[in-house]
């Protein structure tokens, strides 16, 4: 009998016609976790078609489903462990860094990747780079690797995810080169009382209400990128968001480049604004 090559051949036989056409395919990788979504009909298959993807991809030790959306501050997901070892920490490795965390108690997306390479290749050498929202501390691992810039900050408000950028740090021998700081980035970056060549805002979702601290904290003829989600008919609202935090920080600003770093849904996207601060 032929080995199945993709989850659909490999549920042939135990799902009807009707499950296989709600059936979603695609799933993110983080480390040897996969994370898939269940629609509500395939419910009591959902054990089936993680041992199916478990025994797919050898490379994979846990499957887990997400449980309603990313909420909160922090931002995070409730998942699901379906098959394989009952474990939501891994290790992942991107761009030549390696990063632990656990995928319920921290927010992290492997599809922002290319997004973090991207960024990493504009710094330059001896730029001080500024990341709020830092998490598990992809961008300055990233930053750091990729680039030469001398020093990289990052600030993180979720405790959880503040103690696995340390860790990360430590794991890519990048003391010297990243000062992580645990709090809101509100009060954090006001006591730093730097100003930054480059910030980062990876924050898809309310990120325009923290512009006013980046405008505060960028040197002249800095660089802010800024995320939102945006459906495609909306890109030029992120664009404004950007305008109107200028006027109303009494600075002026060049818009750069509107770049789609991803999609949340149909025709929703997430996107960035690169700006100079003149």
């Amino acid at each position: 009998m032929k080995k199945p090559t993709n989850l659909r051949q490999a549920l042939k036989s135990k799902l009807t016609k009707k499950e296989k056409e709600v059936l979603i395919t695609s799933f993110d990788v983080i480390g040897d976790i996969a994370v898939i979504q269940i629609p509500d009909e395939l419910r009591k298959k959902e054990k089936i078609i993680g041992e199916a993807l478990l025994k797919l991809h050898t490379n994979l030790k846990v499957v887990a489903k997400e449980i309603g959306m990313h909420k909160g501050i922090y931002r995070l997901q409730k998942i699901k462990v379906l098959a394989g070892e009952k474990r939501k920490e891994t290790e992942y490795k991107e761009s030549g860094v390696r990063m632990r965390l656990d995928v319920e108690k921290t927010y992290f997306s492997p599809r922002f990747g290319t997004e973090r390479l991207r960024i990493a290749s504009m710094v330059k050498p001896k730029e001080e780079v500024l990341v709020m929202f830092a998490g598990v501390a992809p961008f300055p691992l990233v930053i750091v690797r990729n680039s030469d810039a001398s020093l990289v900050w990052g600030v993180e408000i979720n405790p959880t995810a503040y103690k696995y950028a340390v860790e990360n740090v430590k794991l890519n021998k990048m003391e010297d080169k990243i000062k992580l700081y645990k709090g809101d980035v509100r009060l954090v970056v006001p006591r730093l009382k730097k100003k930054f060549d480059r910030i980062v805002m990876p924050l898809p979702k309310g990120g325009e209400d923290f512009l006013d601290v980046a405008l505060n904290s960028v040197k002249k003829n800095g660089i802010i990128h800024f995320y939102d989600f945006l459906h495609e008919d909306e890109f030029d609202k992120a664009k404004e968001k950007v305008k109107n935090a200028c006027k109303m920080a009494g600075k002026k600003c060049r818009i750069l480049r509107l770049i789609k770093c991803g999609q949340q849904s149909p025709r929703v996207y997430r996107i960035c604004v690169d700006c100079k601060i003149i």
